[in-house]
Formats: C-alpha cells, sequence, structure tokens
C-alpha cells in the first residue's frame, strides 16, 4: 500500500493545478487601455537603507493608515529576504486600502511583483488575477504579466493565449521579442527571457481567435 500513496500525491497535484489552470478567465480580444495608476512602483522616500526603513516605520507608527509607507516597507521586506514580514505588510496594505480602487490595485500589482521575483509565481498570478475585471477593464500590463506568471507555472497554452491578446492590440510592439528592453524597462533580464519563451511559442503556432 505504500507504493501507492506516490502516484496518488502526483494525482492530487495534478488535479489541483489543472483547476487552477481552469480558473484563468480566456483573455479579452484587445487590451487598448492605459493603466498607469495601477503600475506605479509605491515610493515614498527613495532608497532602501536602515534610514530610509527607520522613517517609513515610524510613519506607520504614527499613521496606521498609511498605506504608501506599509507597502514600501513590505517591498523592501520581500526583497531582502524576509517574505513573512512582506506578506504582513501586504495583506495590511490592502486592507487599509480599503475601497480606494486606485490605491488598490496599485498596492495588489506591486504586490503581486515582489511575490513573482520572490520565486512564488503561483501566488503572484493570484494577486494579478484580483485586478481582471475593474476599471480600467483592458489595460495593456495584463496580457504580457499574465502571460509571464502562466508561462512559468506550465500553463503554457494558457500563457500563449494571453499572449496573442497583446499581439492582436500592439503587433508591432509584441510580435518581435527584441523590442522587449524598451516595451518592458522595468522588468528584469530573466522575465523578458521568459517572455521570449513565450513569444517562440506563439510565433510557432499563433492561436486563432475567438
Amino acid at each position: 500500500m505504500k507504493n501507492l500513496r506516490i502516484p496518488l500525491a502526483f494525482g492530487l497535484a495534478f488535479c489541483s493545478l489543472l483547476a487552477r489552470a481552469q480558473s484563468v478567465p480566456a483573455p479579452k480580444e484587445f487590451y487598448f487601455e492605459a493603466d498607469p495608476q495601477t503600475t506605479r512602483a509605491i515610493v515614498v522616500i527613495p532608497g532602501e537603507d536602515d534610514a530610509v526603513v527607520d522613517q517609513l516605520a515610524a510613519s506607520v507608527a504614527r499613521k496606521p493608515g498609511d498605506v504608501e509607507s506599509r507597502v514600501q516597507l513590505a517591498h523592501i521586506a520581500m526583497k531582502t529576504g524576509r517574505a513573512e514580514l512582506g506578506d504582513e505588510l501586504y495583506r495590511a496594505a490592502q486592507k487599509n486600502a480599503g475601497s480606494n480602487q486606485r490605491l488598490s490595485r496599485a498596492v495588489t500589482w506591486n504586490y503581486g511583483w515582489d511575490l513573482y521575483r520572490a520565486g512564488e509565481p503561483q501566488r503572484a498570478l493570484e494577486q494579478w488575477l484580483k485586478l481582471l475585471g475593474g476599471w480600467p477593464s483592458t489595460p495593456g500590463w495584463q496580457p504580457p504579466t499574465l502571460a509571464l506568471a502562466l508561462w512559468k507555472l506550465g500553463y503554457k497554452a494558457e500563457a500563449v493565449a494571453w499572449y496573442a491578446a497583446a499581439v492582436r492590440t500592439e503587433p508591432q510592439q509584441w510580435t518581435d521579442a527584441t523590442s522587449y528592453a524598451q516595451q518592458l524597462p522595468d522588468w528584469r533580464d530573466d522575465e523578458r527571457s521568459t517572455l521570449a519563451e513565450v513569444h517562440a511559442a506563439w510565433r510557432a503556432s499563433p492561436p486563432a481567435w475567438p
């Protein structure tokens, strides 16, 4: 009976992964909208040294509702390997942002990127999926970003489908992977390289619409 446990565990894990992939909605046809309020780095005080951390922490202590200082602290924590503290700070920031949709979306977008760069693409994807269907409803950042996370997780068909939405929207920008440094200046080299893999898969077999 002991030998049966490994296949069973594998089967359960596979079903879980399949369910997660199926929970990602299909992309829309075009994504023309700008979303600068969401896709902004939240920086209250330039820098990340101890003096900056002390100032940010003091601000949060004085004003617990200071969402942006809390987010910058969370970013520094996750970047320096203190993931648990970063999670705690981000969750509190999301709660404190409340009904302020512009601020809430920015917090969630930043949280997703910090999770991705901390080696947690599944949790990053979960954060970014919260931003689907909101306003703006078809922001241009979504197709390449979701394609990146989906490919990293092994959901290759879904990643290519999302990448195809970027190509339909701005073919001159996304049909050539050599333009990524210009199109995605804030992405890291390894992230652009991963997206280039999606691009190669799209180029080999571009999906039809719809």
